[in-house]
């Protein structure tokens, strides 16, 4: 709400700059394969993205197309493509290299996307080629069961073959991404208040994790679907943010300030 990127340097655990929009604020944020530059949704102004490169904090191009708040943000894995989907009930695809809209999908409702690493309306999640974007979806799952909630995020494992769809309740539910079937539904967590909590794998795609209400982090092992820990954040708000390093062994999690995680080695 600062209108502010901070960066952290993640050995010492303490914010090293700070790049300041104040005209155009700041929302959703992500790195880009370049590096020393990120890729940003604005809340102020407009609903532009802007890509922002970090040694000079100058942009390097704007993404204007999204006529309503952007909520959804994925960058490719393998190249600079990323889509986006806004609450104008679109889904956009984007190349860094340009600043026209590279494909566009109409949606019945609030979008949620996320990118395979090798959309989604309410109880189907579909899965696109983006060599064939404009054809519609080349597999589409319904989900077996009521879902009362409103979906908020969908997440693949790093080796492809899971989807972590979490909720604004208090569950979040992991798919298999060949079949389309639910494998586990993981609760247990508090969220009365219907919290937009972020739900992460961890980078060997074998453990769940999710924030709560109260200040504590749920961990599940994915294969077993069983609760193997609960993490006391000693947070007094609810974890919104968790995320994992994709290099060392350290997560962040944050509510109105933020933490950095070590595993603790025993002797």
């Amino acid at each position: 709400d600062n209108n502010s990127i901070v960066l952290y340097d993640c050995q010492e655990g303490k914010p090293k700059r700070t790049l300041h929009s104040k005209k155009y604020g700041v929302d959703i944020t992500r790195y880009t394969h370049a590096a020393n530059t990120v890729a940003y949704s604005s809340n102020k102004t407009d609903d532009t993205i802007r890509y922002l490169s970090l040694h000079d904090n100058k942009y390097t191009r704007y993404f204007p197309g999204h006529s309503k708040r952007v909520v959804a943000w994925s960058m490719s894995p393998v190249d600079d493509t990323f889509i986006s989907g806004s609450l104008d009930k679109t889904i956009r695809l984007w190349d860094l290299w340009s600043p026209n809209c590279q494909g566009l999908m109409h949606l019945q409702g609030k979008p949620i996307c996320s990118f395979d690493p090798e959309g989604v309306n309410s109880e189907m999640v579909k899965l696109y080629d983006l060599h064939s974007f404009d054809k519609g979806p080349f597999a589409t799952f319904k989900m077996q069961y009521d879902l009362t909630c409103e979906w908020t995020g969908l997440k693949f494992s790093n080796d492809g073959k899971l989807i972590l769809i979490s909720a604004n309740g208090s569950f979040i539910c992991l798919i298999d991404a060949f079949k389309g079937v639910v494998m586990h539904t993981f609760g247990g967590y508090a969220n009365s208040k219907a919290v937009t909590l972020e739900a992460s794998f961890t980078p060997d795609s074998q453990f769940i994790m999710i924030g709560s209400e109260d200040g504590k982090i749920h961990v599940w092992n994915g294969e077993s679907g069983i609760k193997v820990a609960v993490l006391d954040g000693k947070h007094k708000g609810p974890i919104t943010c968790l995320q994992f390093n994709p290099k060392f062994m350290t997560f962040a999690k944050a509510c109105s300030n933020m933490a950095f995680w070590l595993p603790t080695i025993d002797d």
